[in-house]
């Protein structure tokens, strides 16, 4: 089976190397090809027919599959499709996937945004509209894989009314969605409401009945694997399905458990994940019975081979990507990891005493801990690259939680069933059983509580000690014969201790720090003076929360109190962090425009400031402040009507250094505190608007004639930073960095004149 691997393995490289330009690397495909001399001309001859068939598959694909959706570029195009799932609410109404089907080509998937009329539409029905379209693939000029790598080719904007039609039977191929709609509200009847979010969240991955704190507990957990519907789910499913079938009748369980994890997966939409483990269970038990002997990478490089040839792009996506790499971590690593663990633990032995149970549990917790550490070997620097952050207590939450996960998911799934046909049953079942997820989510918020359960991967020191600290624990894993577990521990001890001192240094090197956090399209900017803290808006779009990056970066720098947190206005983009922040940092007082005061998103932040002790601040009048060696000037709102125009404005002074925050105000909004601000020249100006071509005026520029331009902004379909902004600034001389580049963005002043 080795031979399919070898063929398996070259074809997905390939694909990797050309969606990431890095053809090249394909010549170290021939190291592992020929380090046997059995079978090394075959193995040579299978890498290179792997290596061309992925290279012209990719090619191929795009040509047949994505050429229709190109040549409706940039075009207003009649479009006759049908709903492929259930739609959802944006800013601006409603979006929804819908399967277009050309005049010429092959059918494919587009994202359809139109007005709040969308929601009516259900997986199956018929849409016909007229919408303004453009390619997928590349979004502003910048490419783009996020929706190509879910087989999204095309974004359409409608233009009117979308007509939708509604057939007498739901075709076949749309009823998994229906069922799926079903589950999710047999555990909405089922179990109590603080219970059913983590019950729907493990098994259909819809994560909106989660709180933003309980998913961020998760994640600081590194347990938000759980609730992205995974290989784990699987594993859960086909372990439920044998229990029921029987351990001892193979065949049994085999026909059981096949046709269920088929069932399920059209159930949660067939993430690459779940398709992986779906792949290698079914290989698994169909080995036993075709007489074909088990091979666990042969079984992994095939799934991923299939993944690949029904769609290339897949290899883009994070999931994919971290659902593999946690395998792969798991098959190297975790059997040695285990051994050694268990290496000088006696034999329990038979019989019914306490000591045999408790070895039995002792080599059951070394076989958890070893496979949550072997899937970390490989998914830690994706995760860091991608999320920021690295969770160090997630060994011990999965040690303690992923038993009581799988009897949540398992619990859950036989619970949701049943109330399918007994609902009054099922909901005296659910209200006993709500015990394992409020106990899953009480671990999860009580570790995520603990002093740097996750560290914020920012700074050349942190990041230096996190790759001794990863390099030291994978060349521990890769050697063989006795190992002493001790020995890297202690020494992982002192590089992540010294790394996390010399952090702490850098960042108090000087009397001020400014960081502008990369919060996706939106603004957080931390302000420090001395010991005190200040915190400019906290929201944006990043795959984070805003308040949660926040916490992290300033938890990892020793910092756990905010003293003032200022919001120039209540836009999501600028405030929809807030209510995460306050439930993870002591905010001492909270400075806000009194403006909005009908805005239900206002009254919810002033309520959450209320009940967790912020004093709340309304800024009327310009305000001076004295912030440790450093002084705050608030500006109080200058214009009238839209919110970016009533917002707050601030000047940070000190040590020599001058900064000018001004949220989203406009360029005629820039006149007036041009005029009645009294602004001195400033070091540093914060782009007003994310760089709107309407905001950081050719005025202010001349008045307060910044050196350095920061520029918080992260991918949006509004343009921003706009060019004419960049050539403004550009002109002006300064220096421009940007967020969306270049992360985040720290300066450090070190005089005192």
């Amino acid at each position: 089976m080795r031979k399919l691997a070898a063929f398996a393995a070259s074809f997905s490289a390939a694909v990797f190397a050309w969606a990431y330009g890095a053809l090249p690397l394909l010549a170290l495909l021939a190291l592992p090809a020929l380090r046997r001399r059995e079978d090394r001309r075959l193995r040579c001859a299978l890498v290179c027919a792997g290596v061309i068939t992925g290279l012209l598959w990719s090619q191929a694909y795009d040509v047949l599959f994505l050429s229709p959706a190109r040549a409706l570029e940039g075009s207003y195009a009649s479009l006759t499709a049908t709903v492929a799932d259930w739609p959802y609410e944006t800013a601006y109404g409603g979006a929804v996937d819908i399967r277009v089907e050309p005049e010429e080509g092959p059918a494919f998937l587009a994202r359809l945004y139109g007005e709040p009329e969308l929601m009516a539409a259900a997986p199956g029905d018929r849409v016909t509209v007229t919408a303004s379209c453009r390619t997928s693939g590349v979004v502003r000029g910048q490419v783009s894989g996020d929706y190509t790598a879910q087989g999204i080719y095309l974004l359409a904007y409608a233009q009117g009314d979308a007509e939708l039609t509604r057939p007498e039977r739901i075709p076949l191929r749309y009823l998994p969605a229906h069922w799926a709609r079903a589950l999710k509200e047999a555990v909405a009847g089922a179990f109590p409401a603080d219970a059913a979010g983590l019950v729907t969240a493990l098994l259909t991955g819809d994560k909106d009945g989660l709180t933003e704190t309980e998913y961020a507990a998760l994640q600081r957990t590194g347990l938000a694997h759980a609730v992205a519907v995974s290989g784990l789910h699987i594993g859960f499913l086909a372990q439920l399905a044998v229990a029921l079938a029987g351990s001892r009748y193979r065949r049994r369980a085999a026909l059981l458990a096949l046709p269920v994890m088929a069932v399920y997966a059209l159930i949660t939409g067939c993430t690459p994940s779940v398709i992986r483990s779906v792949i290698m269970n079914a290989l698994l038990l169909l080995g036993p019975l075709l007489d074909r002997e088990s091979d666990a990478p042969t079984s992994l490089s095939f799934a991923l081979m299939v993944l690949l040839f029904q769609n290339p792009h897949a290899c883009q996506s994070v999931g994919l990507q971290l659902s593999f790499a946690s395998v792969a971590g798991i098959l190297a690593f975790s059997g040695r990891i285990s051994g050694a663990l268990t290496a000088h633990l006696p034999k329990a032995g038979r019989g019914k005493g306490l000591r045999p149970r408790l070895l039995g549990l002792l080599r059951g917790a070394a076989v958890s801990l070893g496979t949550t550490v072997g899937a970390t070997a490989f998914t830690l620097p994706l995760g860091a690259w991608y999320f920021g952050t690295v969770s160090l207590v997630a060994p011990v939450a999965n040690l303690l939680c992923l038993f009581l996960i799988q009897l949540t998911f398992q619990a859950g799934l036989l619970t949701a069933l049943l109330a399918l046909a007994l609902p009054g049953p099922a909901q005296l079942l659910g209200s006993l059983l709500a015990v394992l997820p409020r106990l899953v989510l009480f671990l999860a918020r009580g570790l995520a509580r603990v002093p740097y359960a996750a560290l914020a991967v920012d700074g050349p020191y942190l990041l230096g000690g996190l790759a001794v600290l990863y390099l030291l624990w994978l060349c521990f894993l890769a050697l063989r014969g006795p190992r002493r577990p001790l020995v890297p521990l202690c020494c992982s001890i002192i590089v992540l201790g010294s790394a996390l001192v010399l952090h702490h240094a850098a960042y108090r090197m000087g009397p001020l720090t400014l960081t502008a956090l990369d919060v996706g399209q939106g603004q957080c900017v931390a302000l420090r003076a001395g010991d005190r803290v200040a915190l400019v808006d906290c929201g944006g779009s990043a795959r984070r929360n805003a308040g949660d990056l926040a916490a992290d970066y300033l938890s990892t720098v020793g910092v756990d109190r905010i003293d003032l947190l200022v919001l120039t206005h209540y836009h999501a983009d600028h405030a929809n962090g807030v209510l995460e922040l306050l439930e993870r940092m002591e905010v001492s007082a909270l400075a806000v425009p009194d403006v909005d005061r009908e805005d239900p998103f206002r009254q919810e932040l002033l309520a959450a400031a209320e009940a967790h002790g912020t004093q709340v601040w309304f800024v009327t009048d310009d305000q001076r402040l004295s912030f440790g060696p450093a002084e705050l000037t608030l500006y109080a709102p200058l214009g009238a009507g839209d919110a970016n125009e009533e917002g707050l404005s601030l000047l940070f002074q000190g040590a020599g250094f001058s900064a000018l925050l001004t949220g989203d105000m406009g360029s005629d909004i820039e006149k007036r505190l041009v005029k009645y601000g009294d602004l001195p020249d400033i070091d540093l100006l914060v782009a007003g608007h994310h760089g709107s071509r309407s905001a950081t005026s050719q005025l202010l520029l001349e008045t307060v004639t910044p050196e350095t331009v920061l520029i918080s902004c992260g991918y949006n379909n509004y343009g921003h930073p706009a060019p004419e902004t960049l050539l403004r600034l550009a002109e002006a001389g300064c220096a421009v960095y940007r967020t969306d580049q270049q992360g985040n963005l720290t300066v450090t002043v070190r005089g005192t004149s």
